[in-house]
């Protein structure tokens, strides 16, 4: 991973990529505590650690097969379930469509099907509104304003 890192820096990169958090990556890479959150914010700034960063990360999703396109057609199958694709229902009760005959984006939704006692069976769904909204700030619907003082003044920043 070197590439021109200093061994410190290597660790760091290395340490980011546990959870992205650049505070708690400069502390295990052996920076110091008291000054860890401006050296993880410096380093990710440095263009040398950045592109291994993005490099390790680009390795990391190749081996797992985990990329942004896989995650969002995911929450897309939640968002958009249709709970008929799952169950009938009707006068008679209720009644659970045999797994088997459920497609992969259909059973993605699951969250939980049990049996409890009297033979009585509970299905539960991912939150679908949760995945609505994250998918709808991938594609920007919602915007936070984020206040930010810079010397003083008040600056107003906008992120998705």
């Amino acid at each position: 991973m070197s590439g021109g890192l200093s061994p410190k820096q290597a660790a760091f990169v290395a340490e980011y990529l546990i959870d992205l958090n650049a505070t708690r990556a400069a502390i295990r890479a052996g920076y110091s505590e008291r000054t860890a959150g401006w050296t993880g914010c410096r380093l990710l700034r440095n263009a040398a650690v950045r592109e291994a960063v993005e490099r390790e990360q680009a390795r990391r999703a190749e081996r797992t097969g985990i990329t942004a396109d896989r995650v969002l057609a995911e929450l897309a199958n939640i968002a958009f379930a249709d709970p008929r694709d799952l169950m009938e229902w009707g006068p008679d009760g209720v009644t659970l469509k045999d797994s088997a005959s459920l497609t992969a984006g259909q059973s993605a939704s699951v969250a939980e099907v049990a049996e409890g006692s009297g033979g009585t069976l509970r299905l539960k769904k991912h939150d679908k509104v949760k995945a609505l909204e994250l998918l709808a700030r991938h594609i920007g619907m919602f915007r936070d304003r984020v206040e930010t003082e810079v010397s003083g003044g008040v600056t107003l920043t906008w992120r998705k």
